[in-house]
């Protein structure tokens, strides 16, 4: 429950609930061990998955990463599982909030009204999605939230702004102001998420005579002033347009300027967290491993 109570004379009561399940699997012996997980989280506990189904998700991915590979060093296609591939629009976030517009430390920053994806590519922020988990009927300033297409037919429409960047960039809101208890508002979207392409993730890996399918990153070092993207990540290696070996301990990196100008979405969009993408390809990522 949350009580907000502005000086203009706006205010409001909200509440919400949400439910989750989450878990981790260890899977192997001695120092071949692999471990993954899976989780499941709702507003309503009615439309959690099932347990069992997210136990066994968690034990299959864990399972399927034994007796894993590192890659030869290679510039191929990378395909992004749903459950990565979301974090590119993370990053796609922290480039246009309204905050680092106004600081000048975005890799965006130039880039309104602009071509930054292919054609035909939406990115859109819904914050009335029936039983979506950022779903509000405001933001934290009230300011009246509204669907919003922050990319559309591959270009870049708008900036997040609270009442602070906007006041700053000489711009109107945009209702995307969230705030805690211990610090002032910043700017975060709702329901976000990246249009469904039409080819199968299957069909999106058909011609690939070798890359690199990635199930899972860790670290972190992208730079949002000059869109430089370099992770860790785990996965399988593609051969002749399928899943072949365990791969880990190899880095993909590449600039996201350029990776979102290649980025091809397939059909599988699910939403699931708050922030989702499906299954994406990018065509011309490093690979680096031995």
């Amino acid at each position: 429950m949350a009580a907000m109570v502005a000086s203009n004379g706006f205010s409001r009561v909200t509440g919400s609930t949400g439910s989750s399940i989450s878990v981790s699997a260890i899977a192997g012996e001695g120092t071949g061990m692999e471990t993954d997980y899976d989780h499941t989280s709702a507003v309503h506990a009615e439309d959690l998955q099932a347990p069992d189904w997210v136990g066994r998700s968690a034990g299959e991915r864990a399972v399927a990463r034994l007796n894993a590979r590192k890659a030869s060093t290679a510039r191929v296609p990378v395909v992004f599982d749903p459950r990565v591939s979301r974090s590119l629009l993370g990053h796609l976030v922290g480039a246009i909030n309204g905050a680092a517009i106004a600081r000048g430390t975005s890799f965006l920053k130039e880039k309104m009204g602009e071509a930054i994806f292919a054609p035909g590519i939406e990115v859109i922020d819904d914050p009335h999605i029936r039983r979506g988990l950022r779903s509000r009927p405001c933001d934290s300033e009230g300011v009246a939230s509204r669907r919003r297409a922050l990319i559309e037919d591959g270009r870049l429409t708008t900036w997040l702004l609270d009442l602070r960047s906007a006041r700053q960039l000489g711009l109107a809101p945009t209702g995307h102001a969230v705030r805690g208890t211990s610090g002032p508002p910043g700017a975060s979207p709702a329901n976000l998420y990246l249009a469904p392409g039409s080819a199968t993730p299957a069909e999106l890996m058909a011609d690939i005579q070798d890359g690199f399918y990635v199930t899972g990153l860790m670290g972190s070092s992208v730079n949002g002033v000059t869109g430089d993207y370099s992770r860790g990540a785990h996965g399988f290696w593609i051969e002749r347009g399928r899943l072949a070996d365990p791969v880990n301990e190899v880095t993909i990196a590449g600039n996201l300027k350029d990776m979102y100008r290649a980025l091809v979405p397939a059909d599988d969009l699910v939403l699931r967290y708050g922030m989702d993408a499906p299954t994406v390809r990018i065509d011309g990522m490093t690979v680096a491993g031995r």
